[in-house]
């Protein structure tokens, strides 16, 4: 019952020899997949799926309010007349921003040799305690920090670039000849938490692991998340960014000098000085960046701005750090996944079962991935998706292929010669006819139809081989054409013969359905008869010499299915309905009326519905027969309406006959 409706609705349970088929796809999908994940070759499908469920998420909707960011605009540049700007204006603009009591000012410029004028004052505020400057990290290759402040007040503005050159990736500490570096953004944020009584500390699960607040900043790996192949040299996490826009508040550096600031943006806050002027060239490309059409890179200080603004919020307990699964947590994800695609494939056999099947997988597969990452999670989400999607497609092929292979065998098995309704009606039923390469013997009824050529051994010897086969196929092929125009089957050539079989090989248990069968077998036979007399006329101008035939029919039960073995195998049909039908053909010989003589049995004439005339030629005892048939001459089709068959002067009704009922079948 379960496999019945299963397959009702487009699905087919698995068997062992499929289930291999799933092994196999699965062990060597999952083998190939993670070679190539372990070699890297997936993490950029990683890093776009890690893009753009940040572009999915619901972005921090208001400005942080513990950070402002003064920008050094192309307007500012301009008004300047001077690039970079004098340590004047720069001592201008951090005096009176002091003035405003920030809590911390960040001086994302570097600022190591004198600019005159004013680079005296600028020293003066250069010392001031709550300034944070920068360097970078390699000090040989690159610029150091101003001499005048100290190591403490100092920290690193490098950018950790993934290698399609975006930045993801926060860096917290980094090891230089010169000992322990801090990052510019995390000097910033631990100077502002300090006067919250926050400090760092050792995570009592691992004294290596910083916190602040509740949060512990496990450092990520070159395996992290979606990650295979990166330099995780140092302390790094990964960048929580805020939003694409709007992350902070921005004010020119013209709007500071000119005083248009509101004293409540930088009391107590946050200050961080740094260009924004695209001549610059200081903008990173970010994950946010494939969705902008206009100004999709991020200039530098405000990735630095994002960054303070997530150690803030991870020590406040606001935002959680990113956190991913172990590795062998990742291989048995990605396994599931590819596990499910080869059942999916092998399950689903209807094309619309498997299209929705698919989606919804692939659905709860990103829907999974999306709320985990709204949770903070990052977990491999390609990965699974393309061996989700090859397992499928290796099934679906593996199956198309054995599909092919199984057509095969039922064309092999029942040759060329059925018509195209019965050839669909074969293969949509293919797996329930098929088994272990065999069709199984059925029972059920069928109409046999056995054609013969009269005397064709003195015909033969009247014609030479080739004339003999090119005229004998010309015939054949007449008779095969009209018996797969009538939904019949040629089941062999017997040399000079024909045997059709009508009703196979599906079952015909309704009464219409035998009615049917019976009606074809004997149209069919006055089809080839009249056929038969126009090929005679032909051949009578072209000297050859008029054929006769003689055609039996019969209705009844039989068994069909392969017969011999695994080298040698065709259809076979199997029954006593089969000899009486070869008996009519061959019975009487001396009796031939007409060119085609047409006999069948009784049983066939209770299903044609006195819908052809027909001679009586009573009780006939056939050839290895005990039993005596009763047989009938079809003549010629009688009008439909007419209720009697006449036969030369002999009224032959259904009444007279005591034509018995077939059971309907439900």
């Amino acid at each position: 019952m379960i496999f019945s409706i299963a397959r009702k609705i487009g699905i087919y349970l698995p068997d062992l020899s499929s289930m291999r088929v799933v092994a196999a796809a699965t062990i060597t999908v999952t083998a190939g997949l993670l070679g190539v994940r372990h070699l890297g070759g997936l993490q950029h499908l990683e890093l776009v799926a890690f893009d753009q469920l940040v572009r999915l998420r619901s972005p921090e909707t208001a400005p942080d309010p513990r950070i402002l960011v003064v920008e050094i605009t192309e307007d500012d540049i301009q008004r300047q007349n001077a690039w970079p700007i004098s340590d004047e204006v720069l001592a201008k603009l951090l005096r009176k921003l002091q003035a405003l009591q920030p809590e911390v000012i960040g001086l994302d410029l570097y600022r190591n040799i004198p600019i005159e004028p004013g680079h005296q004052e600028l020293v003066a505020q250069l010392k001031q305690p709550n300034l944070i400057a920068i360097q970078n990290i390699d000090t040989l290759a690159g610029t150091p920090a101003p001499k005048v402040v100290s190591p403490e007040r100092v920290g690193f503005n490098d950018l950790a670039i993934d290698p399609d050159n975006a930045v993801r990736r926060n860096i917290l500490f980094a090891e230089s000849d010169g000992g322990i570096l801090y990052s510019f953004s995390l000097r910033l944020a631990l100077a502002y938490l300090q006067q919250q009584g926050i400090q760092p500390q050792g995570s009592k699960s691992n004294s290596e692991h910083i916190q602040l607040g509740p949060s512990v900043f496990v450092p990520i790996k070159e395996d992290f998340g979606g990650y295979q192949s990166i330099e995780a040299e140092g302390y790094q996490v990964l960048l929580n960014y805020r939003s694409a826009k709007n992350a902070v508040r921005e004010v020119s550096l013209s709007d500071v000098l000119s005083g248009k600031v509101d004293p409540i943006w930088v009391k107590d806050k946050i200050v961080i000085i740094g260009s924004t002027a695209p001549s610059l060239k200081d903008m990173f490309i970010t994950p946010y960046s494939p969705s902008l059409k206009e100004s999709y890179k991020m200039p530098g200080v405000l990735i630095h701005a994002q960054m303070v603004s997530q150690f803030l919020d991870a020590a406040t307990g606001k935002r959680s750090l990113f956190w991913s699964w172990s590795e062998s947590q990742e291989v048995l994800w990605i396994i599931g996944w590819i596990t499910t695609g080869g059942i999916l494939g092998r399950i689903a056999s209807h094309p619309l079962t498997l299209s929705i099947g698919f989606v919804l997988c692939l659905g709860t597969l990103f829907g999974s991935g999306f709320y985990s990452f709204t949770s903070a999670g990052w977990i491999p989400l390609a990965a699974p998706a393309l061996g989700f999607v090859l397992t499928v497609g290796t099934v679906v092929s593996f199956r198309s292929y054995q599909a092919q292979q199984k057509q095969q065998i039922v064309m092999k098995l029942l040759g060329q010669n059925t018509s195209p309704e019965i050839a669909q009606a074969l293969w949509q039923g293919r797996d329930r006819l098929l088994k272990s390469g065999k069709l199984p013997g059925i029972r059920l009824t069928a109409t046999m139809l056995f054609a013969d050529i009269k005397d064709f051994s003195t015909i033969s010897e009247q014609m030479t081989p080739e004339a003999l086969l090119e005229w004998l196929n010309e015939l054949l092929e007449v008779i095969t054409q009209e018996i797969l125009n009538h939904q019949g089957i040629v089941n062999k050539f017997t040399g000079d013969g024909v045997m059709a079989v009508f009703g196979v090989p599906t079952s015909r248990l309704l009464k219409t359905e035998v009615e049917a069968d019976a009606k074809g077998a004997v149209a069919c036979a006055l089809g080839i008869s009249d056929r038969l007399e126009k090929m005679n006329q032909n051949w009578q101008r072209l000297g050859l010499p008029v054929v006769q035939m003689r055609i039996g029919i019969f209705t009844g039960p039989v068994v069909v299915g392969s017969l011999g073995g695994k080298d040698r195998l065709e259809y076979g049909v199997i029954g006593d309905s089969v000899n009486i039908a070869a008996r009519l053909e061959s019975c009487e010989k001396h009796r031939q009326p007409t060119n085609c003589r047409i006999l069948i049995g009784y049983e066939t004439l209770v299903h044609l519905q006195e819908q052809f005339e027909v001679e009586p030629w009573g009780l006939l005892a056939l050839k290895g027969k005990q039993q005596m048939v009763d047989v009938y001459r079809v003549l010629e089709p009688q009008r439909i309406g007419t209720p009697l068959a006449k036969a030369e002067g002999i009224l032959v009704s259904q009444t007279e006959l005591a034509l018995p009922e077939l059971p309907q079948v439900e």
